[in-house]
């Protein structure tokens, strides 16, 4: 974890935040910039107990102040146990970082199922109204932040067989406006980050080379992102001295691929 080279955010230093979906990607890349901010991590993760721990460590080997807590957020009881159990572990809550999610393979609309519909929409989108739901009264204590992973998706209506990850993608996006509306008068600013093509596990698992180099080539960057590139967006909306007036907004992090 980079510690002397990293800009100092002093604002962050002592926040409980919970970032989900932490163990890989982008997620794993906000733990650890959390952590360099002095910040306490709630380090969530799933099924990759191997790389959360191997993170955690990490975290801890700099000076950091980490908790581990695993939980499948395509079930709400395990979404509410999380941030419940994070909460009560600092004893507070400052901010929520809702960055679970995944794909789930790439289905045609054509072939689109029920089962398909509900596993995406559970994990990418009814996880962000739970975990929210969750935290909120720990928010409302102090005031805090609520952070949301949208996508490019969400905007362009997405890749081959993609187009319902996008879709929920785009939930998230309104939601965040929405919920940014309502909670502002408690001070909690609510905004949301939107990757464009980053190179993570995430198109590891669901994108060809191909598919990867299409993907590139309508980038005026003329290069797919990395975790770290989107670190710096997720910050700045998490501090109060940075963007202490921004709320309800969706950054685009995408090198030019979309400029709404």
């Amino acid at each position: 974890m980079p510690a002397t080279n990293t800009l100092s955010i002093p604002d962050l230093a002592g926040k409980a935040v919970l970032v989900t979906g932490a163990s890989t990607g982008i997620g794993a890349a906000l733990a650890l910039a959390y952590a360099a901010q002095k910040s306490r991590v709630a380090l969530h993760y799933n099924s990759s107990r191997e790389a959360a721990e191997k993170l955690a460590k990490t975290i801890r080997d700099s000076g950091g102040e980490v908790f581990l807590v695993q939980g499948d957020f395509s079930v709400p009881a395990d979404v509410e146990r999380v941030v419940e159990d994070s909460a009560q572990h600092f004893g507070r809550l400052d901010g929520l970082v809702n960055n679970a999610g995944g794909m789930l393979g790439r289905v045609p609309y054509a072939e689109q199922t029920e089962a398909h519909y509900e596993a995406v929409m559970d994990l990418n989108a009814r996880s962000v109204l739970t975990a929210s739901r969750k935290a909120i009264p720990w928010l409302k204590k102090q005031g805090g932040f609520i952070v949301n992973t949208s996508s490019i998706a969400a905007r362009n209506g997405a890749g081959g067989g993609a187009g319902l990850y996008g879709s929920a993608k785009a939930f998230v996006s309104n939601v965040t406006r929405g919920m940014a509306k309502e909670l502002i008068g408690f001070g909690i600013r609510v905004n949301a980050v939107a990757p464009g093509t980053i190179l993570t596990p995430f198109h590891e698992r669901y994108s060809t080379d191909e598919q990867i180099k299409g993907m590139v080539a309508t980038i005026p960057q003329g290069r797919a992102g990395t975790a770290q590139d989107c670190v710096g967006a997720y910050l700045f909306l998490s501090s109060d001295l940075l963007s202490g007036y921004i709320t309800g907004q969706v950054i685009e992090v995408n090198g030019g691929q979309l400029m709404p």
